[in-house]
């Protein structure tokens, strides 16, 4: 038994229904404050008044269908790189396991990548009849044959092999990167600008259209992973471990990958390639709440959402009208202020 399941229960749930509640307010402010604020200012009132009434004037066609989309979009982006990073440091054991850590990020890259080089000469007829989707299908092709190629490798007699997945996911990186790297090399330049917003991240192809699919995509997964809270508490501790608390541990690890595969490939199939938010957001909710990962998980999910969001706000209005790529802006501002809870935290334990 860990040490989270040892505590008293009515403590445990206490503490999980704070510290979620909190997350969950703070992903609705940041949903509120992403809709008030762009190129278009509106009030708080004008956004309650657009999404509860059916008369649409400019500030609700504004919120309706340029933000709100972008918005949901966001949320669900975040919470599948959130609450995959937390399993998955969970899986392999390992602090800085994210998903682009087993490929997935890689192959979602490089189908992407490769539709915007090659894809008009290699599958016209597709590439005109996706139009809109052609960039995402391809890249969630990719992703999809990556996931495939780590899951065959890493099943060592009907089991799953951490370590050999583990390894398996980091060559899939590299050939994914290097051929990410050779279409960059065979771009033109209008080609290079499309490369350089899809492998930094953008949320800019937000659209009604695609989130009812994109929706139950990351939000089944990620669901069926905060469930697993309390296995994944004793995953911790080995697999034999595990095994005799009850776990499947093999049922356990296979359900992390495919809900992994997933969510993260449908989200980075629109959204581009994010690598801050699955490696970093599970840290910031252990630094809050504890190790125990019927808290982390879902607060992952919940915190991962809230982070978008709000890294998103500021890539579309740090520079209106221009878009920046949000990968810039996850890094410039969520790595030094990681750092800087890293040596809070190395102060106290001093």
């Amino acid at each position: 038994m860990s040490i989270a399941e040892a505590l008293p229960a009515r403590l445990i749930i206490s503490r999980r229904m704070t510290v979620l509640g909190g997350l969950f307010l703070v992903m609705l402010s940041a949903a509120a404050v992403a809709l008030s604020f762009g190129a278009y200012p509106v009030n708080l009132l004008q956004v309650v008044a657009s999404l509860s009434t059916d008369e649409v004037d400019r500030a609700g066609l504004v919120i309706l269908q340029v933000r709100l989309p972008r918005v949901v979009f966001g949320l669900l982006v975040g919470a599948a790189l959130g609450g995959s990073g937390a399993a998955l440091q969970v899986m392999f054991r390992n602090p800085l396991a994210d998903p682009s850590l087993i490929g997935i990020t890689s192959g979602a890259a490089f189908g992407a990548v490769s539709a915007i080089v090659v894809g008009g000469a290699l599958i016209p007829g597709f590439m005109a009849w996706a139009s809109y989707y052609a960039i995402p299908a391809v890249a969630f092709i990719g992703a999809s044959v990556a996931t495939v190629l780590i899951v065959a490798i890493g099943q060592v007699n009907g089991r799953v092999d951490v370590a050999l997945m583990l390894l398996a996911g980091i060559a899939i990186n590299a050939i994914g990167q290097s051929g990410v790297g050779a279409m960059m090399f065979l771009a033109d330049d209008q080609q290079l600008r499309t490369l350089s917003f899809w492998t930094l991240g953008s949320l800019a192809i937000a659209g009604w259209d695609a989130l009812p699919v994109i929706a139950v995509a990351v939000l089944v997964p990620v669901g069926l992973l905060a469930l697993n809270g309390a296995s994944l508490n004793r995953l911790l501790l080995g697999d034999v471990e595990a095994a005799h608390l009850g776990v499947d541990v093999r049922r356990l690890k296979r359900l992390v990958v495919f809900s992994v595969a997933l969510s993260v490939g449908a989200a980075v199939s629109f959204a581009g390639s994010i690598f801050f938010v699955g490696l970093v957001v599970p840290h910031l909710v252990r630094l809050l709440a504890g190790p125990d990962n019927r808290i982390v998980v879902p607060g992952s999910i919940l915190g991962g959402a809230s982070i978008m969001v709000l890294a998103d706000l500021v890539a579309r209005t740090a520079a209106i009208p221009q878009d920046i790529p949000i990968g810039l802006v996850l890094g410039a501002v969520g790595g030094p202020f990681f750092l800087w809870l890293l040596m809070a935290r190395k102060r106290r334990v001093i």
